[in-house]
């Protein structure tokens, strides 16, 4: 693990987006040295890499969770497999548990598909983050490549420590907040909205003369809010990776500090089971982040909805209820 991490001094040198640099390709590989030349992060790789897998995964549960053929009996109803049976329980408990008692059945149903790939495309994207393949590619060009560590990685990293990558997630959830605002609303009820709504913006006129600051700070708070949805990302994976990293380096400073075996021995040994805690800390950050960027978005597209007529056509159905049972 000395070795592993002695290509920097730096923590932060083993958790921010690199360039995607190596071995130079040759001339006829233009896709690779275009790449090369262009200074393409390799958070760009482990995106593409993490699509494909979440893709995959989650179509390998699906063919799981169905339903399988009547001569089965009533074992056709039970997911086949770990993945399956992990995945379903994850979609019931954030279906039910979480999205329906925000958003609404309809709402749910609507949106559920785009909430959950974007959980699993974190989920699966934060875990990719805590294997060491940019370490490894660092500590195997040191040893067998000319040039030195310093010069290749192809492959690797945090994406989500990337604010590039965070902040694009959270321009998607942006586009789709608003797209259903105009959509649910239309642009009077999204004008309406920004002003405080329809009980100030048709009450009485001396309520006028706070409609300007509340709209200022409406208008304001539709970038703030997804803002703070990829800060806090970037954020949480930088600040663990980082801690964990620094843990880490404590054997190799020893070792460069010219301390005796047996102390950059124990000192290498406290410090990686130290990190190795974090490492669970870091585990359960990545599913606990994936979920509140989801849920998160589905906050604040649930704010922009005709909550009043949901509330409207209950309460007309409870109503109905009551007289039914009243004339029998």
């Amino acid at each position: 693990m000395n070795f592993l991490l002695a290509s920097g001094d730096n923590p932060l040198g083993h958790v921010v987006d690199k360039p995607m640099y190596g071995v130079k390709a040759p001339e006829s590989w233009s896709a690779w040295r275009f790449t090369q030349d262009a200074g393409v992060p390799v958070s760009c790789a482990v995106i593409i890499f993490s699509g494909l897998l979440v893709c995959f995964l989650l179509w390998r549960a699906a063919k799981a969770i169905q339903t399988g053929p009547d001569s089965h009996g009533t074992e056709r109803f039970i997911a086949k497999g770990r993945l399956g049976q992990f995945v379903e329980a994850i979609v019931v408990g954030l279906r039910d548990q979480m999205l329906v008692p925000v958003m609404g059945e309809a709402q749910t149903r609507r949106y559920l598909p785009f909430l959950l790939s974007l959980f699993f495309f974190l989920l699966v994207v934060n875990l990719f983050g805590l294997l060491p393949f940019a370490d490894i590619q660092h500590m195997l060009a040191h040893n067998f490549v000319k040039g030195g560590a310093e010069e290749f990685i192809l492959f690797g990293g945090t994406a989500t420590a990337n604010l590039m990558v965070t902040g694009g997630l959270a321009a998607i959830c942006f586009a789709v907040i608003q797209i259903h605002s105009f959509r649910e609303l239309g642009f009077g009820g999204w004008l309406e909205h920004l002003c405080g709504g329809s009980d100030l913006v048709r009450g009485p006129k001396g309520l006028y003369l706070v409609i300007p600051v509340i709209f200022v700070v409406e208008f304001l708070g539709m970038f703030i809010k997804p803002i703070a949805l990829a800060i806090r990302l970037f954020a949480n994976m930088v600040g663990g990776h980082t801690l964990m990293a620094t843990l880490l380096m404590f054997g190799m400073m020893a070792a460069k500090g010219g301390l005796a075996t047996w102390a950059v021995g124990t000192i290498s040994v406290a410090s990686g089971t130290f990190a190795l805690i974090i490492l669970f800390l870091e585990v359960f950050v990545a599913f606990l982040q994936a979920f509140i960027f989801m849920f998160l978005t589905a906050v604040f597209i649930s704010t922009m909805s005709h909550h009043d007529e949901e509330h409207g056509e209950d309460h007309h159905e409870a109503h109905g209820h009551a007289t039914a049972e009243a004339h029998h």
